[in-house]
């Protein structure tokens, strides 16, 4: 079975992305998750959460990874 990337149902704090990046690349979702904060402060905040915001919407869930 490949791996896909796909938003987390069971690992979200918000929409899951970081959740599903975790489970894709095998790196503890909290260090993604600290790794995000900090890079909010040196980038102005819009840019991380214009792209966070894109792969919310373009990620399918789980569920609708697992059936294609």
């Amino acid at each position: 079975m490949k791996k896909q990337l796909a938003r987390s149902r069971s690992n979200r704090k918000f929409a899951g992305v970081i959740g599903g990046l975790s489970r894709f690349t095998g790196i503890d979702a909290t260090i993604l998750r600290v790794i995000f904060i900090i890079l909010l402060i040196p980038t102005g905040f819009f840019p991380l959460v214009v792209v966070y915001g894109l792969l919310a919407f373009v990620l399918p869930n789980e569920e609708e990874a697992i059936r294609e």
